[in-house]
This record gives C-alpha cells, structure tokens and sequence, in this order.
C-alpha cells in the first residue's frame, strides 16, 4: 500500500512540474502559421520562418493574445527591411488603443507612443530612449525585450538594458508587432507572465518553408 502511495505521490509531483514549468509563456516561432494574430491594418504574412509585413503605409499591426493581459514581458526578434520604424506593441486595448516601443533607424534610438482612438494615426509621444551600445540599422536582426509592470514599461535590445518609460493610460491589452511605413520581420515571439496562460511548446513546430499573405482591414 505504502509503494502505491509512494509511486502516485511521484506521478502527481512530475505531472505537477511540468505543468508549472510550461506555465506563463506562449511562443510564436511562425515556422508555418500565424495561428490567433489579428491583423489590424497593413498586409501580413509567413515567409521564410518569420512574420512579415510588406512595405506600406503609418500605424500598421497585427495584435494577439487577451485584452486582459496586465504585467508581462515580450521577447522578439525584430529586424527593419525597408524604411525606419518597427517595434513591439504592448497593452493593447484595441486596435487602435495600445502603446508601442519602436525602433528609429535614422536617430538610432527608440520611442514609446500611445495610440488612441480616432485613427491609426491618432497618438501621442510618451518619451524615447537613445540606443545604448547598439547601432539600429536596416536589415539586422535585434532581440527586442519589453517588460511591463505597472505603469513601468522597460526596454532591452541585444542584452543591453535601454531604460525605462512610465504611462498610466492602459491599465491591460494584448501584444504585437508594429512598423510605420516599413518592412518588417518578426521571429520567435515570446509572451510570458503571471496572466499568460502557456502552451510549453511552440504554436507551430515544422519547417520554415511556408510563404502566406493576407491583406487586412480597409483603413479608418
């Protein structure tokens, strides 16, 4: 009786584990699909392993995840094919609620803006951080890292902790990926947090081969 007890004592113990350690994280790698993203404006899509937006017009994103997210980090590789701004949206109200760090390729710094509502364009300029030991240029590849606790919204590219910026405005939202006319990629998406639910794997685990494009919503 007691190595009955024993043995399911220990089943119940690694069952509880790997729940936990798979807990609070959601990873998008987009080896062949998109899967829950909502496109709010601008045309999207697979290509070679990453999540691309082609080259077009101000405020364009795709969001995902729940409006009820509070605190948690974004991790994503962000790199700016053509044009000057793309970044990570973070408490996404809707879709034209949220606020956004982008990268600047012609001051080398980043900004931190809040959209709000009244058109894709319609925000206002929170702060902006000068790049710390990085060089933001087209066609690299950068590790971009937004923590948001509270009204405290932190920065880190590359490993190199960038500073932080405070606003008050969203109290919750979802994630995303943003560019204002520019080409974008984005790669290894990563929400974690205390509110996230996990998955403990990837959304999609296959090959990086898949090319699809979808156009989004006409412009408000």
């Amino acid at each position: 009786m007691k190595l009955k007890s024993s043995i399911l004592i220990t089943v119940l113990l690694i069952a509880f584990s790997t729940t936990v350690s798979f807990a609070g994280d959601q990873l998008w790698t987009f080896d062949s699909h998109a899967d829950s993203w909502e496109v709010s404006n601008g045309t999207w899509g697979l290509n070679d392993g990453a999540y691309q937006l082609t080259l077009g017009a101000q405020a364009e994103h795709s969001l995902v995840g729940d409006t009820g997210w509070k605190n948690y980090t974004v991790e994503s590789k962000v790199r700016l094919d053509e044009g000057n701004w793309a970044g990570i949206v973070v408490r996404a109200k809707s879709e034209m609620e949220y606020l956004v760090y982008y990268l600047n390729v012609p001051n080398n710094k980043t900004e931190f803006w809040r959209h709000k509502t009244g058109g894709w364009t319609a925000r206002d300029k929170v702060g902006e951080l000068a790049g710390k030991n990085i060089k933001i240029e087209n066609g690299k590849w950068f590790e971009m890292k937004v923590t948001v606790d509270g009204d405290t919204f932190s920065l880190t590219i590359d490993g190199e902790f960038q500073g932080e910026l405070k606003d008050s405005v969203y109290s919750a939202g979802q994630a995303g990926v943003w560019g204002w006319q520019t080409a974008a990629s984005f790669d290894d998406f990563k929400v974690s947090g205390d509110d996230i639910e996990g998955h403990g794997v990837p959304v999609e685990p296959q090959d990086k081969a898949t090319t699809t494009w979808g156009n989004i919503k006409g412009r408000h």
